[in-house]
């Protein structure tokens, strides 16, 4: 067994989706040499600060069996795909920017023979505006990728009324919650919590912004880029 398998079992996967977890790694560690998709590569650390952190929506009681979900700035995968493969009944779609790092999700999905994912070379200021995506999902999740304020204009349109939007936030989540406000609001979105979370043999201090979807959002958001981010709903 390996490092990844071994942290991966230890935190209540089965040892066939454990394996799975292991030749994500294997192949993040490849790709990694020819696109930027981490700065942390070290075995041991990534198993428990992108594996175990991407699937703690689930033991918080936030990600549950059956939701349609879209990952907004997913990166190298981060944390729709970890959150696919420790729950694989979830209808997950993969969003990022970058046409490279699609290519390497769609390696991933295609070598782990994963269904119901699919991936999308997106901005999410054109697709939140795409019938086909917008007020769509039962959850909208986000992992490092902006602050709140811009992230709730980005990602509460693809959530269906009554669904979820998830912010994973380091240790200053409050703050940008404060920032974040009038964003949420005008975006049809009410806070819900923030529920906070530790990862084993790491010093991360990471929150969940939990916020429900109580109105459909406005059919002027999301502005068009770079609005969201440079001029922030405040």
């Amino acid at each position: 067994m390996s490092i990844i398998t071994d942290i991966m079992t230890a935190n209540g996967i089965d040892s066939r989706r454990a394996e799975q977890f292991d030749t994500y790694y294997k192949l993040l560690i490849e790709w990694n040499e020819k696109i930027n998709l981490t700065a942390i590569t070290e075995e041991k650390e990534a198993g428990y600060k992108h594996f175990v952190d991407c699937i703690s929506p689930i033991g918080c009681s936030v990600v549950k069996s059956n939701m349609k979900i879209i990952d907004v700035g997913t990166g190298a995968g981060f944390p729709g795909l970890p959150l696919k493969i420790a729950m694989p009944e979830l209808k997950v779609t993969l969003m990022d920017s970058l046409n490279k790092r699609i290519n390497f999700l769609n390696e991933v999905v295609s070598t782990l023979g994963l269904s119901d994912v699919s991936t999308v070379h997106a901005r999410a200021e054109e697709l939140g505006k795409n019938k086909a995506y917008r007020e769509q999902y039962d959850l909208c999740i986000s992992r490092a990728v902006a602050n709140l304020a811009t992230l709730s204009e980005l990602c509460l349109p693809f959530v269906k009324v009554g669904g979820l939007f998830v912010s994973m936030k380091g240790p200053k989540a409050e703050e940008e919650l404060a920032v974040a406000k009038k964003a949420i609001e005008l975006c049809g979105g009410e806070f819900v919590e923030i529920k906070n979370y530790a990862i084993d043999e790491t010093d991360y201090d990471h929150n969940l912004v939990i916020i429900k979807k109580v109105k459909p959002t406005p059919p002027k958001y999301p502005r068009n880029a770079p609005k969201p981010a440079k001029e922030p709903i405040i």
